[in-house]
């Protein structure tokens, strides 16, 4: 694999951070003290339907404004599963398993949203372009620092990774396949594209945020196309 080598760097023990990240990230389902419309999106780093998921959809959060009334969870696992001998199988492969490693270890290091979002776009856009062996250069295309390598090589990532895999194998009902969307506790399922109509219809705040106000036309077209979900379904 290219790019910036792995061993030979220094953990930095993250395990007191770690509790205090899960402390304030749990499991999907309890809903926040605010108003703001919760999130979840559960993917893995190679799925090129997840790539262009976050790339060309999710993004649109962050261009129209909406991310002001969302929280936003990444939950990088997808389809992954473990051995009997503890040992974490991917579905694209090894790469998968780190990449997914590394932009979980990122929004662990990074909890905001704009910061790990952005590292993970980078990242997600090379997956698109058939480059995702330079993922390294996304920390100084984002302008962050190097410290998620630290966290994937002191093993704090797997821990990080096993808690979200046993966060996406709770999920009721069960994900069929990646991206899976969940809005406020529903799953949109072969509808997730139409993620932001669901933010807008479950937002209770007010005014409407503005880019609520144009979706409705689009919506509507996009409601009636017959398509075949571009997902990535588990055991393929």
């Amino acid at each position: 694999m290219a790019g910036r080598p792995l061993l030979g760097i220094l953990g930095l023990g993250y395990l007191g951070y770690l509790i205090l990240f899960f402390s304030l990230n749990p499991i999907h389902g309890s809903m926040g003290y605010d108003k703001k419309v919760q999130v979840s999106l559960y993917y893995e780093a190679l799925c090129p339907y997840c790539a262009n998921f976050i790339v060309n959809h999710l993004a649109k959060l962050f261009q129209n404004g909406l991310i002001s009334v969302v929280d936003l969870r990444m939950v990088p696992w997808g389809n992954a599963w473990i051995n009997p001998n503890g040992s974490v199988v991917c579905q694209h492969g090894a790469d998968e398993c780190l990449l997914n490693t590394m932009e979980a270890c990122t929004i662990a290091v990074y909890p905001d949203v704009n910061q790990h979002f952005s590292f993970i776009h980078c990242v997600e856009r090379l997956t698109l372009e058939n480059r995702h062996s330079e993922w390294a250069n996304c920390f100084q295309i984002t302008g962050l620092d190097t410290v998620p390598i630290d966290c994937y090589n002191n093993g704090d990532g797997k821990v990080i990774e096993e808690r979200y895999g046993k966060e996406t194998a709770m999920l009721n009902p069960p994900h069929r396949y990646v991206p899976w969307v969940i809005v406020n506790n529903q799953p949109l399922q072969e509808d997730y594209q139409n993620f932001m109509a669901y933010i807008c219809k479950a937002y209770r705040g007010s005014p409407k945020p503005k880019a609520c106000r144009s979706l409705s036309t689009e919506i509507e077209l996009t409601e009636k196309a017959d398509s075949i979900p571009e997902v990535c379904y588990i055991g393929e």
